[in-house]
């Protein structure tokens, strides 16, 4: 019999890749300068200690592109987690979650739930917000690939909100941020092991997916 988890060890890509798409018809169009992908990635880079390479598309508001661009990045360029940014809400450009469903494999709900629990702290329009996550498979290459693809809010706030989570002027976490069970999410599909700064997020593994599990014997050890 094998060892599932060695399996998945042994078969673990070498590198870690971050796909960053901006979804906004305005800033594809050089009408303003972007803000979504400069603040994912300062916020991806002081909270990731895995050494990762970033792959960025700044596209328009349209629903045929955000596919092929989601597929592209999963698919070609083999990224293991792509995030998106703008297209959320309800007006009828905001096709961002109907793109990212049509794509994926697998629906994953409860990122999105937590991303609108988290922004409601701040405002009741929170509700409008339609951020979807999903998971793209590709069974037929080898080795298999999948990836973790997350609708974001548009705003460099809220993104470092709903990434972070919410602290009180203690430090106390509030609401948990939706990063915190990203790595091991991407454990479960055969992604890279993503090791973070725990003063920025902490990732949440349970003990037997550890790789270095805290040392409990030395407080065992009998005094001389």
């Amino acid at each position: 019999m094998t060892n599932g988890t060695n399996d998945q060890v042994s078969q673990e890509p070498a590198e870690l890749v971050i796909g960053l798409v901006s979804v906004s018809d305005r800033a594809s169009g050089g009408v303003y300068q972007d803000a979504g992908i400069p603040a994912l990635e300062e916020w991806l880079r002081s909270a990731i200690t895995t050494p990762f390479r970033v792959e960025t598309r700044l596209i328009p508001d349209e629903c045929a592109t955000i596919e092929a661009t989601l597929v592209e990045l999963v698919d070609t360029v083999k990224c293991h987690l792509v995030l998106t940014t703008g297209g959320t809400g309800p007006a009828r450009r905001d096709v961002t979650p109907e793109a990212t469903l049509a794509i994926g494999t697998k629906e994953m709900p409860g990122f999105g739930e937590q991303m609108r629990q988290i922004s409601l702290h701040f405002v009741p329009t929170a509700i409008l917000s339609r951020q979807v996550a999903v998971i793209r498979e590709i069974p037929d290459v080898s080795p298999p690939h999948a990836a973790l693809v997350m609708n974001l809010p548009g705003q460099p706030k809220s993104i470092k909100e709903t990434l972070e989570g919410l602290k009180d002027d203690a430090g106390n976490q509030v609401a948990a941020g939706i990063f915190a069970a990203v790595p091991y999410c991407i454990d479960l599909i055969g992604g890279p092991y993503i090791e973070t700064d725990g003063a920025v997020c902490k990732a949440f593994r349970p003990k037997s997916a550890l790789r270095n599990p805290p040392d409990n014997k030395a407080a065992a050890t009998p005094l001389q």
